[in-house]
């Protein structure tokens, strides 16, 4: 087993999401035992703290901008730096968003020094979105890895986030458990793909697909996880429910611990979990909490 410490950081923002309420998941995560379920990991873990917090707020874009995205920016390039202290210090990052928008950061503070990561995209959609196409919903949250890859008609101050355009190449990338419909609307992405179906028929040949699918990045790979890659009927926590379709926490579960099994994992960012769809016992966040520790006890 590794020695290198699982370093915590939040990024407690909603300010790219559809709405307030995922500025608070860090804090819930950590409330539900997120820190000695990682523990008896037989990891040491080591809380970094969070970045500023960030609440959603009314700021209607221009028809070509993501909303509020100069603050979104801001917000990303904070958990940039966050991130760069962790990595700095030697620890496999574990970061708790907010929105899924954090991938940026994450990728970019590996870029700052020296990393090339892929990265395993385990989502219930694909965040291909562009301003241009989704005028009547411009939210960023939908819209990271299209950002990620520089697609055309992305925005500069989330597409140049870092230190270098475009963050991931799309060989590089590997959509994992998506249920939504496919949203390379313009066939730009030629990235690897593993349908949610797939992953239920069986979840260990998919963690093993996904490394192989993102295997060019020689300096491990990133695992972002969207809680709305569950069916919403198994675990209620994504704030975007995808409901009688999806993963099943067992399947998800076995999934992440063949991702985390690897030597090449690098860290996981986990998004999307709305203490607001808990239940007054904080049941949900629990779970997943239990869920993520069994998952990484596996972790190299």
């Amino acid at each position: 087993m590794s020695s290198r410490p699982l370093g915590i950081l939040g990024v407690p923002s909603s300010a790219a999401a559809h709405a307030p309420g995922l500025e608070r998941s860090p804090a819930a995560l950590r409330a539900a035992g997120l820190v000695r379920a990682l523990a008896r990991t037989g990891r040491r873990v080591v809380d970094h703290g969070d970045t500023l917090p960030a609440r959603w707020r009314h700021d209607p874009p221009e028809r070509s901008n993501p909303h509020d995205v100069a603050r979104v920016a801001a917000v990303l390039q904070d958990a940039r730096a966050g991130v760069r202290s962790v990595l700095s210090a030697g620890h496999v990052p574990v970061v708790l968003g907010g929105e899924c928008t954090v991938a940026l950061a994450v990728l970019a503070a590996a870029a700052d020094l020296g990393a090339d990561l892929g990265l395993v995209y385990v989502d219930g959609g694909q965040d291909l979105h562009l301003p241009a196409d989704h005028p009547e919903e411009p939210i960023a949250d939908s819209m990271g890895v299209a950002h990620l890859l520089d697609l055309p008609g992305a925005h500069d101050a989330l597409a140049g986030l870092g230190p270098r355009r475009p963050l991931l190449a799309g060989d590089r990338l590997c959509f994992v458990g998506y249920a939504d419909d496919e949203e390379d609307v313009h066939g730009q992405v030629p990235s690897a793909r593993i349908p949610a179906a797939a992953v239920l028929d069986d979840p260990a040949a998919a963690a093993r697909r996904s490394v192989a699918a993102v295997d060019a990045a020689a300096d491990g790979f990133l695992v972002h996880l969207d809680v709305d890659v569950l069916d919403m009927f198994t675990l209620p926590l994504a704030d975007i429910p995808q409901y009688g379709r999806g993963l099943t926490p067992a399947v998800l579960r076995e999934l992440l611990a063949g991702l985390a099994s690897d030597p090449r994992w690098s860290g996981i960012v986990v998004t999307e979990a709305n203490p607001d769809r808990d239940d007054e016992h904080g049941t949900w966040m629990r779970a997943l909490v239990e869920l993520l520790g069994a998952a990484l006890s596996t972790a190299r």
